[in-house]
């Protein structure tokens, strides 16, 4: 059915393959928006669709997954997800400074684990809700994850109702199906010269996996069939749980604040400057800075970001392990620390080097469940997790562009490298890992709006202290066409 309608919807601006393009990072770029209009009725007639139809496949193999139930691993093995579906995006015209907007995403499992497997998925776990599956058998995910009401006064914009927010710590992260979102009211400004100013109260978030909004914070297992369905993210902190929170007197119902400001006022100077907060619970001051030095045809553009993660009431409900285990940590119940991060990219038109660095402090984890990688942009490989307490990590990052270069229309390719050092006298942290990560895009030259990506990661993982080898390969292929 949502095939079908999507379909149709194609049908009617088939004429038109340049309303938006894919960026790299699979998100959207509006080229072309509703204009403005002289009355109340035009707002919705002049209004646009913009559609999207997109597969994403996931096989995912384990080096040692035949050994596993020797060594009492019983919750892991090899797992394959197929997701297809796509969205329906309305963008009404603006009348008096206000629009509308409302996105419905569908995604369907036409080749599926069984049931009881669910649980078992890795990367391919976002094609479906897991919760779904474990309750009552259903593989589908139907969501209206973006609805608000926008109003635009010169350089700034106000938005009420669900968004997709970009920061440093949120993102909507739209790699697989279903985009994750949030509800409550956003405001962006550029009325200041060279300078953007983002502001959001979010007191819901709705998951990648998830139909339905939760907590931004709380944590929810899939498994539990009575509780409410909260934040299960893989960053969430586990024991930041309704009933811990509540035991700990502390709110149940949370929302996330959000501050962000960017200015370019300096020449060749990006700064950042943001502010994340759960109320009660904890806080982030993050500082970051980028400079471009222009080199011949090339440019070096080295960056460094700080993050101070505060300890408002946090720890002393989960402690400082965000898996739940604090042996090993020097203070189990504080969520006081800080992460370090530098990079250097050096491109040009067509290849781009990057080298990065990042630490965090042997005191506790980053807390950040809301898509926006602490370690995102420099030292996170695909899937990764890096930003554990007193976790060191080192990336390599080759980026090529075919079509740039004039070789082959279309084609592009990323190539990356890290060695993660984690601290592995606390007991549930991943050992060291080397990480190999290859992406290929091809972007279709006869099919507008038509463009595949084919993503593999090898990670050699040490063995653990019980000689469990971890090491995996993750395989991903997608497709996404645009109308």
């Amino acid at each position: 059915m949502f095939i079908t309608s999507a379909v149709a919807v194609s049908s009617i601006y088939a004429a038109d393959m340049s309303k938006r393009i894919l960026k790299p990072n699979r998100t959207l770029e509006y080229l072309q928006t509703p204009k403005r209009v002289d009355s109340f009725a035009k707002m919705f007639t002049e209004g646009m669709f913009y559609g999207r139809i997109r597969s994403n496949n996931f096989y995912w193999d384990w080096r040692d997954d035949s050994k596993f139930k020797d060594f009492g691993v019983l919750n892991k093995k090899d797992n394959y997800a197929m997701g297809l579906g796509g969205s329906i995006v309305y963008k009404s015209a603006d009348f008096a400074g206000f629009s509308a907007e409302a996105a419905f995403y569908g995604s369907e499992s036409p080749v599926h684990m069984r049931d009881e497997e669910v649980g078992r998925l890795k990367a391919g776990k976002d094609v479906t809700s897991r919760r779904n599956v474990y309750t009552n058998g259903n593989w589908g995910l139907y969501t209206l994850a973006v609805a608000n009401v926008d109003y635009k006064y010169s350089k700034t914009d106000l938005r009420v109702g669900r968004v997709m927010f970009e920061s440093v710590l949120t993102r909507s992260n739209d790699t697989k199906m279903i985009p994750n979102t949030f509800e409550g009211v956003v405001l962006h400004s550029g009325d200041i010269d060279k300078t953007k100013i983002s502001l959001a109260y979010l007191n819901r978030q709705k998951l990648r996996d998830h139909a339905t909004f939760h907590d931004v914070i709380a944590y929810g297992d899939f498994r539990d069939k009575i509780a409410p369905y909260n934040n299960d993210d893989s960053a969430s902190h586990r024991k930041l749980t309704p009933q811990n929170l509540q035991a700990h007197g502390k709110k149940t119902h949370n929302a996330l604040i959000v501050a962000e400001v960017k200015n370019q006022s300096i020449k060749n100077l990006a700064l950042t400057l943001n502010y994340t907060a759960v109320p009660s619970l904890l806080s982030d001051a993050i500082v970051e800075g980028a400079y471009t030095i222009p080199i011949g045809g090339w440019k070096c553009i080295p960056a460094v970001r700080y993050i101070q993660q505060f300890d408002n009431g946090a720890g002393s409900v989960g402690g400082a392990s965000i898996l739940g285990d604090t042996r090993g940590y020097k203070d189990p119940d504080s969520l006081d620390t800080y992460l370090i991060a530098a990079k250097v990219d050096v491109k040009s038109n067509a290849m781009k080097f990057r080298f990065g660095y990042s630490h965090i402090a042997d005191k506790a984890d980053i807390v950040a469940p809301w898509r926006g990688f602490p370690t995102g942009g420099y030292t996170r490989a695909m899937g990764q997790y890096n930003w554990f307490a007193n976790t060191t990590t080192y990336l390599g990052r080759v980026d090529y562009n075919f079509d740039k270069a004039g070789l082959v229309s279309g084609l592009s390719m990323m190539f990356r490298y890290a060695y993660e050092d984690f601290d592995e006298k606390k007991t549930t942290v991943f050992t060291d890992s080397n990480v190999y990560n290859f992406d290929l895009i091809y972007k279709s030259q006869s099919l507008s709006g038509f463009e595949t990506r084919a993503r593999i990661a090898y990670v050699d993982m040490d063995k653990t202290a019980k000689g469990i080898d971890f090491s995996y390969i993750d395989s991903r292929l997608e497709f996404n066409y645009l109308f």
